[in-house]
Parts: structure tokens; C-alpha cells; sequence
């Protein structure tokens, strides 16, 4: 007998940050549903390094630019699609924010404290991501 382990997606995501009178702030976005918050990922596009497939993401999900670290924060895996997601994270240091952008109509946006972000976020292994990246935040 086989087993089916489904398939196995990768995807990239930005936790994108300001710091605002030293405090930092962290953008969470609604899923397309909007029942709830989440930060812009997305599938690792063909000939795109994660870090920068998740900044398109970002631009088009959130409407927002900047500069994204290189290093990965750390991975957390949901199921989604009949198979299993793993997803890179990566820090973006917010430069921009657009008026208009792709996905306006589908989602919210709203910066919140680290804190309220670790509480509004599903994923206990993206939790503890959010929680420890104020450290590696630079204004």
C-alpha cells in the first residue's frame, strides 16, 4: 500500500517593519478571505531568490517596498493545497507604502506592535519568529 504525502510547496514571506519613535511596528495583512491576519507570502517564483519573490509578494499583497535582509529568520510549515507548505522568512525594512496597489480590494492592512502581531498569528512556529525578530531590527 502507498502512501499519498501529498504535494510540497515552497514559499518566501517578509515580516515588514517600521520603527516609530524606537518602537517597532510590524504590517499584517487579512487573508484573501479576511477571517485572518497574516503576513504577505507567496509560492518562491521561478528564477527568483525567496528574498525577492517576497518582496513582489509584499508589493502586491500589502502594497509596500523595501529593503529585505538576507538572512531567513527561520521556516514554518502549514497544509494548504493538499500538501504541505514550507515557508522561508525573511525581515523587510519598509521604505514605501502605496495608495493603491494589486490586492487593495481583497485584504486589510494595519501596523501593529510586535506583541499584537505574535497574538493575531496562527502558526505557533511563526509566532515565535515574529517574537524574536525585533532584535535583528535596525532603523
Amino acid at each position: 500500500m502507498s502512501v499519498n504525502l501529498g504535494w510540497e510547496y515552497e514559499q518566501s514571506a517578509v515580516i515588514p517593519y517600521q520603527i516609530v519613535a524606537g518602537i517597532p511596528q510590524i504590517l499584517l495583512i487579512t487573508s484573501l478571505k479576511k477571517k485572518r491576519w497574516v503576513l504577505p507570502k507567496g509560492l518562491i517564483e521561478p528564477g527568483m531568490s525567496p528574498q525577492d519573490s517576497a518582496a513582489k509578494e509584499a508589493r502586491e499583497e500589502a502594497g509596500i517596498g523595501g529593503t529585505v535582509l538576507p538572512d531567513c529568520l527561520g521556516t514554518y510549515q502549514y497544509e494548504k493545497w493538499k500538501g504541505i507548505c514550507t515557508v522561508e522568512v525573511f525581515l523587510m525594512k519598509v521604505t514605501f507604502q502605496l495608495d493603491h496597489w494589486l490586492e487593495q480590494g481583497l485584504r486589510n492592512r494595519e501596523w501593529v506592535s510586535v506583541e499584537e502581531a505574535v497574538s493575531r498569528i496562527k502558526e505557533p512556529d511563526l509566532k515565535a519568529i515574529i517574537a524574536k525578530a525585533p532584535e535583528l531590527m535596525t532603523e
